[in-house]
């Protein structure tokens, strides 16, 4: 879910991630997770950060263009940060190559096997 805020509309949360926010918490198919109260604004919008904490999902900011990604629930295993860690394989002439050596920045992996 990429987003210009971090508070959503219940309804909107609802559309883009099937989350769904009932007086016992946030609800997606037979799961309902309480929430606690400060969830929710006063405006009756969901605090993207409260609630991201609380289901486990990612929320990643980028900065430059002011948006932000709700990444998916991972069953309490999602990334700490944006941050690979460092490894080094042969480049396409067989010389050495470490990640590291892109950092600061943006990098697609893109992986391949043949099995």
């Amino acid at each position: 879910m990429i987003l210009e805020t971090l508070k959503v509309a219940p309804d909107e949360l609802l559309r883009r991630t099937g989350w769904e926010i009932k007086p016992q918490g946030a609800c997606k198919a037979e799961i309902c997770v309480p929430l606690p109260e400060s969830v929710t604004t006063s405006g009756g919008l969901i605090d993207i950060e409260k609630l991201a904490r609380r289901l486990a999902m990612p929320l990643v900011h980028e900065e430059a263009a002011g948006l932000w990604s709700l990444g998916p629930e991972s069953g309490a295993k999602a990334l700490t940060s944006a941050t690979a860690p460092d490894f080094e394989l042969p480049d396409w002439k067989g010389q050495p190559f470490r990640l590291s050596s892109l950092r600061g920045k943006k990098v697609l992996l893109v992986t391949w096997a043949s099995w």
